[in-house]
């Protein structure tokens, strides 16, 4: 059995990483939120895979006591459009895949090309977290936590399966599962 973390807009309260502001964009779910941190801190406590999709790459991170960017544009110079104005189930940018990752050995892949809806990042991550991929303008698109079973987090929605490495992801996480 296995956690998948949700794929729909999550909005972690920023006071949950220690930021005493919150941007005029953070709008909290807190039971919500309250709910999916004690899951995601159950399945890991246990070596349960789990993966984090988007908002839950964000809330993963913050679990594994990493902080985020409130709002990429404020943050970022020169940033991407990561709340791409083209649909979904096509790409916004592609990510750069670092080798000896989790990512990499499902992905078998250096770049990929995803979508990007989210306004939220990973700002720093805390040890013994690794990222895994990142988009051009530096922006933090991919982590993971080595010495568990499975433990990925992607900022993108693999999902509508733009990249084929896309669909590798979901295939690890159910052979991790199972």
């Amino acid at each position: 059995m296995g956690c998948s973390l949700p794929a729909v807009p999550l909005i972690v309260d920023p006071a949950l990483f220690g930021d005493k502001t919150r941007h005029e964009t953070v709008v909290t779910k807190d039971r919500r939120t309250a709910f999916e941190l004690a899951v995601t801190k159950g399945a890991i406590d246990q070596d349960m895979p789990v993966l984090g999709i988007c908002g839950g790459q964000q809330l993963l991170n913050v679990v594994l006591g990493g902080t985020l960017i409130q709002h990429i544009p404020d943050e970022i110079e020169n940033a991407l459009a990561h709340e791409q104005p083209n649909p979904r189930d096509e790409p916004g940018h592609e990510i750069t895949i670092k080798t000896n990752t989790l990512l990499h050995r499902i992905t078998g892949s250096e770049t990929m090309s995803i979508n990007s809806a989210h306004h939220q990042a990973v700002k720093t991550i805390a040890d013994p977290v690794i990222i895994n991929a990142v988009a051009p303008d530096g922006v933090i698109e991919g982590i993971e936590l080595p010495g568990t079973r499975f433990c990925l987090g992607v900022q993108w929605h693999p999902e509508f399966s733009i990249d084929p490495g896309d669909k590798r992801i979901f295939n690890a996480f159910i052979d991790a599962a199972t």
